[in-house]
C-alpha cells in the first residue's frame, strides 16, 4: 500500500503568494501525467520530507488533492542551497502497470582490495536511468567493488543481468575504476657523494694568493 500524502490546490501564481506560502511551511508544486491535467499543488514541507524519507527518491506515493488520490512519484525537486530547503516539487500521476523511465542513484559497496593497496577509486557514473513499471523501480543499483584491483573497471555490462529493470545506457560505461597511485621520480642515484668544493674555487684562491704576494713585494 502506497504511503498517503495530502495536498491541496492552488490558484494564486504570483511571486508574493509563493513566498508567503513557502513562509507558511509549504512547499509548492505540480502534478502532471497518467489521466492527469497539470494541477498546481501545495504540501506541508515537514511531511512531504518525511514521506519521501519513508518511500525513497522513487517509491510510490498515494498523493491525496482535496480528497482525490492518485499514484505518483517524485519527478523532480528545486532546492534552494543556502537555505537548505525545498522550493518546488514536480509529481509524475503513474499508470502502476505501464512502464516508465526514471533516474537511480549508484551505490557503490564494500571497499576496494585495490584502494587498499594505495589505487585511486574514480566514479564517473553517479546516476543511470533505468526503464521500469513504477512498483520495480529500485531506490538504488548497488554495485561491489571490493574485489576490484588496480587498474580494474566496472561497467554497465557487468551489472545489467543482476536487476531485473532495462538500464538505458551502453554496455562500455564506465561506473567505477581503480587508478593506481602516482609514482614520484626518485632523482637520487643511490651513490655516496663525497662533501666538494665549488668549481674553480681553487683556482680562483691561488689568483688571490699570486696578488698578495705581488702587492707585498
Amino acid at each position: 500500500m502506497a504511503t498517503e500524502l495530502k495536498a491541496n490546490t492552488r490558484d494564486d501564481f504570483k511571486r508574493s503568494a509563493l513566498t508567503q506560502l513557502r513562509h507558511s511551511g509549504n512547499i509548492p508544486g505540480v502534478v502532471y501525467g497518467y489521466k492527469t491535467e497539470n494541477t498546481p499543488i501545495a504540501i506541508d514541507a515537514i511531511t512531504f520530507i518525511k514521506t519521501i524519507r519513508e518511500v525513497g527518491r522513487n517509491g510510490i506515493i498515494s498523493l491525496d488533492i482535496n480528497g482525490n488520490k492518485q499514484n505518483v512519484i517524485l519527478s523532480d525537486y528545486q532546492q534552494d542551497h543556502i537555505k537548505d530547503q525545498i522550493t518546488h516539487v514536480d509529481f509524475l500521476a503513474v499508470n502502476m502497470s505501464q512502464e516508465i523511465d526514471a533516474d537511480v542513484r549508484i551505490e557503490l559497496t564494500g571497499e576496494a582490495a585495490g584502494v587498499k593497496d594505495g589505487g585511486v577509486l574514480q566514479q564517473p557514473l553517479h546516476e543511470v536511468s533505468v526503464t521500469a513499471k513504477p512498483s520495480d523501480i529500485p531506490e538504488s543499483i548497488e554495485v561491489d567493488i571490493s574485489e576490484l584491483q588496480v587498474g580494474d573497471t566496472v561497467t554497465i555490462a557487468d551489472v545489467r543481468d543482476k536487476y531485473s529493470v532495462t538500464l538505458n545506457e551502453e554496455d562500455d560505461r564506465t561506473i567505477a575504476s581503480i587508478l593506481a597511485p602516482r609514482q614520484e621520480e626518485e632523482i637520487s642515484t643511490g651513490e655516496e657523494q663525497e662533501e666538494g668544493v665549488p668549481q674553480n674555487e681553487e683556482g680562483r684562491e691561488t689568483e688571490a694568493s699570486e696578488e698578495s704576494e705581488s702587492s707585498e713585494e
